[in-house]
Formats: structure tokens, C-alpha cells, sequence
């Protein structure tokens, strides 16, 4: 099985990094989990260029997600939203169908609290134009529990791809 993931910061030192980091730590075995660091190379999304381009990086995107069995993206919430290179990155596969009917968990590193949910309020509903099916949208705070909850989400995404991992 294979589980991509996709951080949604481009911070060199993104807790959400970090914790996609220890999801790779924590993937059962048998599960693939290569962390997909190419959204700062994307090109802006024009729908001109969307079915003609030969830009390796849109490419490379397309390919990992079309190769994946799920997809775990960790991502920060930017003034009440998703991250304008995330959402570029998703509008680049709208058309070409990569996330369609894909099984994927979005969350969010918190410090705590109630913190995250508004962007991935809007990660989801991105994420509805390609009828991505939805198994996690939780943020995860860090601290002493945050183990348990990645292990959670990692359950959610193997239990619900249809992928076996061995």
C-alpha cells in the first residue's frame, strides 16, 4: 500500500511537516509513505496550460498521486484557509482527475484548542470538487497524544483505501 503525503506549508521547519515525519515513523508495515516535497515548484495554475503541459513539476504531481492508494495531507491554516500553494497544487488535478474518488485524511499540527478546523473546512471543501472521500479531518495538537492520534489516522487511511497492506 501506498500513502502519499503532502504538507501544505512550505516552511522549511513546518510542524506539519514534522508531523507528517512521524506518520512515516508510524506507518504499519507494508505501507509505502514517500512525503511528496513539490508544491513550491508548481507553476501557478492556469486552465490554458492545464491539459498541455509538459511541466516536469505538474507531472511529478500528477504521477505520485495517480500512483498512490491514499493521500494524508498536513497542512496550516492561513487566514481562515488553506494555503494558497495547496490550493494551486489541487486546482492543477482538478481536471486530470488524480484525487478523483481518492481516499484522503487532511489535519492540521495544533498547539491545541479549536485551532486549524476553519482551513480544513476549506481543504474539505476543495477537496469535495474531486469527490475525494474524506476519512480523517481532524487537527492533531501536539504534545503527548500526538502518537496515538497519527496512529488513528494512519488506521483510517489503510482501513479505508481497499489497498492491503501486508
Amino acid at each position: 500500500m501506498r500513502i502519499v503525503a503532502v504538507c501544505g506549508s512550505l516552511q522549511r521547519q513546518s510542524s506539519n511537516l514534522a508531523l507528517l515525519e512521524r506518520a512515516s515513523a508510524l506507518a504499519p508495515e507494508g505501507v509505502e509513505f514517500p512525503i511528496f516535497d513539490g508544491l513550491r515548484d508548481l507553476p501557478l495554475f492556469n486552465p490554458d496550460e492545464e491539459s498541455s503541459t509538459n511541466d516536469p513539476a505538474v507531472s511529478a504531481w500528477r504521477r505520485v498521486l495517480a500512483e498512490a492508494d491514499a493521500v494524508l495531507i498536513a497542512t496550516p491554516e492561513y487566514a481562515h484557509s488553506l494555503p494558497g500553494a495547496l490550493k494551486n497544487a489541487i486546482d492543477w488535478v482538478i481536471g486530470s482527475n488524480e484525487l478523483y474518488r481518492k481516499v484522503v485524511a487532511i489535519t492540521s499540527a495544533v498547539a491545541g484548542g479549536q485551532r486549524g478546523r476553519r482551513g480544513l473546512a476549506a481543504l474539505e471543501q476543495t477537496l469535495r470538487a474531486v469527490d475525494a472521500t474524506i476519512v480523517w479531518n481532524e487537527p492533531i495538537a501536539r504534545g503527548p497524544e500526538m502518537d496515538a492520534e497519527i496512529s488513528l489516522l494512519l488506521r483510517a487511511l489503510v482501513d479505508s483505501s481497499g489497498a492491503a497492506a501486508t
